[in-house]
């Protein structure tokens, strides 16, 4: 029977049971041969054709199929009551691709029968097996219970696998319970090894559910395979643990060696290396039976990918493709050269990206040369050179390699970096408010200016635009070179408005004090007071003056770049000392007759009371023109002490003591 056509059909029945087992699957350790059959049901769109009645006796149905049926689908979520959902979502998993993750791989799907029994025969007759040759048989299956949906009274599929002699001997192996999983992806394979002896070269292979249906035991199945099985064959080239890709350029000559180390599995060891021929079917190499290939790639050698493997088998069993089994393929690359690349290099300023950009379709790394190039960079694509400087000018060229390590040099590409303008930093002169200043930005290599904010310009767009702000300005001009490079430059023009000032119109001291003459000023340079009477300085803008007499003081300041000048004035008034007798002497003799109270006369606002020491007011007046003679009312008074207080109505505090009256 053709591999293509060969059906399998798998039933898995419930038991009641409350525990699961894994049980260990038996596969080869050794080296597989190519399948003597594969089941992988095909692929396609919708349902898969049925199996034929001698592969089973289950019901084969377009739908989801209920216990005892089966179907050929690569999902679960199929037609069902006429549309799409999944099967049996109270208890399946969702099931979208094969194991093998194809979306279009057909699988077979299993509603179990209620009763145990066989539900797979298949014979594989004489002529197609090998003797005295190890065989495995394996299948890949996926349980649809939900693991949260698992439990008592829930079967979990359990397969017994039966290879039958011809002898009547019988050779098996149980997978024991297939534990239900919460992963959609939880494929599992099981396997085991059949030994076909001496004379003994067909079989009959047959699989049995040992579970109970209705509850549980519906399952997934796919990629059923029968290959022959044997010894472990490690293959490299020169040493069996260098199993990489090799790569050759094309053009050049390489000798590679490969070497095996095959077990001793067989009693007679035979070998045979092979090689893949380009509809990728494995050719024998004649009289190439040692443990070791020599291969050799000349510099005509075509394009193209060339595998190598070793088969091994017992004996003349070497002769029969049914009976070898193989080593992993040793892969030989003879790569192309890729086009010579192209290059981008758009200019830019400094302080920008410098940005190259190798155009080479297939490359998968690059090694880049030029002044920019650093180990950090020279790998990339595009080559990036950040912050550049005009020290990263100059030529480049860039290696790309294909991914046989094939390397095509480009041309060399001039890159170039700007440099930006260089604006000279002006300070112009501060100006009067109303006044203009010429700010007179000449760049070399400047194409266009662009001044911010045009408040009080000429034309912003000029190298030399008249400003007349009317108050202090910072205005940034925008320079843009004849290469397209940015830089900016900030000019400060400072107006100066008239000056101002100001001061208390009034001071007051005593005679032998001093104050200071305390103006605000703004706007202002200079400053002269006049007259400079009692100053100690008449051009500082708060000098001290001293007068000994009251005196105006006119300040005068004056701004120092022609902006006018302001004046304001003070009144210094300055009290004359004050100096009271302690007795007076009353008699008429004409000496010391009057209480003569010295300066108190400059004070016409002064009061003066004088008490006895009763506190009886004996004399009183307003300013003091005329001293007083020691009478109260007509009469003078007896002598004695008497007690005075002086209000000088100057702000100053009270004066206050005794005189003596001496008769």
């Amino acid at each position: 029977m053709p591999f293509n056509t060969i059906k399998l059909f798998l039933v898995v029945l419930f038991a009641f049971a409350c525990v699961q087992v894994k049980a260990q699957s038996v596969v080869c350790n050794g080296s597989l041969g190519d399948p003597v059959f594969k089941l992988d049901f095909g692929s396609g769109q919708g349902y898969g054709a049925p199996l034929g009645s001698a592969i089973t006796d289950f019901t084969y149905v377009q739908a989801c199929p209920e216990d005892g049926q089966y179907t050929i689908v690569n999902t679960t979520n199929i037609n069902v009551n006429n549309g799409f959902g999944n099967c049996h979502p109270e208890g399946w998993q969702v099931v979208t691709h094969d194991h093998t993750g194809n979306t279009n791989g057909y699988m077979m799907l299993v509603n179990a029968s209620q009763d145990p029994k066989k539900f797979f025969t298949y014979k594989i007759s004489a002529g197609t097996l090998c003797q005295n040759t190890k065989y495995e048989f394996s299948a890949w299956v996926f349980n649809l219970i939900f693991q949260a949906h698992a439990g008592p009274g829930v079967h979990e599929p359990d397969i017994t696998f039966i290879i039958t002699n011809a002898n009547g001997e019988k050779t098996t192996y149980d997978t024991g319970e297939i534990p239900a999983s919460s992963d959609p992806e939880d494929w599992r394979r099981y396997g085991m090894l059949f030994s076909t002896g001496s004379g003994n070269n067909e079989i009959t292979i047959e699989m049995i559910n040992n579970a109970p249906g209705l509850n549980g035991n519906d399952l997934m199945l796919d990629d059923i395979e029968f290959r022959p099985c044997g010894p472990t064959m490690p293959v490299g080239f020169t040493n069996v643990d260098d199993n990489a890709t090799k790569d050759v350029c094309f053009g050049e000559s390489k000798n590679f060696t490969l070497v095996s180390n095959v077990g001793n599995d067989y009693t007679d060891t035979r070998l045979q290396w092979q090689k893949q021929n380009a509809t990728g079917t494995w050719e024998d190499l004649p009289g190439k039976t040692d443990r070791q290939l020599d291969v050799s790639i000349q510099g005509n050698t075509p394009v193209g990918v060339y595998e190598y493997r070793l088969a091994a088998a017992e004996g003349n069993n070497i002769n029969s493709p049914t009976c070898r089994t193989y080593s992993q393929a040793l892969t030989i690359n003879v790569d192309a050269y890729l086009d010579k690349p192209s290059i981008s290099a758009p200019p830019v300023c400094e302080g920008d990206a410098l940005t190259l950009t190798a155009n080479a379709p297939g490359a998968v790394s690059y090694e880049w040369t030029g002044p920019g190039v650093t180990a950090d960079n020279k790998a990339q694509n595009p080559l990036v050179i950040d912050n550049a400087t005009v020290a990263a000018n100059g030529d480049y060229q860039v290696k790309v390699f294909s991914a046989g390590d094939c390397s095509t040099p480009s041309d060399k590409v001039r890159a170039t970096v700007n440099l930006k303008p260089v604006i000279p930093v002006i300070t112009p002169a501060p100006i009067c408010k109303g006044s203009i200043t010429i700010l007179n930005e000449t760049t070399p290599n400047a194409k266009s200016y662009s001044w911010l904010p045009v408040t009080g310009l000429s034309d912003p767009t000029s190298g030399s635009p008249a400003a007349k702000p009317a108050e202090t300005t910072t205005y940034t001009v925008t320079v843009t070179s004849n290469e397209g490079c940015i830089a900016t430059q900030t000019v400060t023009v400072t107006v100066k408005p008239a000056p101002e000032v100001s001061i208390n119109p009034q001071k007051k001291i005593f005679e032998g004090q001093s104050v200071v003459l305390d103006a605000q000023a703004s706007n202002a340079d200079t400053y002269l007071w006049s007259p400079a009477d009692g100053l100690d300085d008449p051009t500082k803008q708060n000098p001290v003056a001293s007068p000994t007499d009251d005196i105006t003081y006119t300040l005068k300041a004056t701004s120092g770049i022609g902006c006018g000048s302001a004046f304001t004035s003070v009144f210094v008034r300055v009290y004359k000392k004050i100096v009271i007798p302690t007795t007076f002497s009353p008699n008429g003799d004409g000496l010391n007759d009057n209480w003569d109270i010295e300066a108190l006369s400059t004070y016409p606002q002064c009061s003066l009371n004088v008490f006895n020491r009763n506190g009886q007011k004996v004399y009183a007046s307003t300013g003091y023109d005329k001293p007083w003679n020691g009478a109260y009312k007509g009469y003078v008074l007896p002598s004695g002490t008497y007690y005075y207080v002086i209000d000088l109505k100057s702000g100053a505090p009270l004066l206050s003591g005794w005189v003596l009256i001496v008769h």
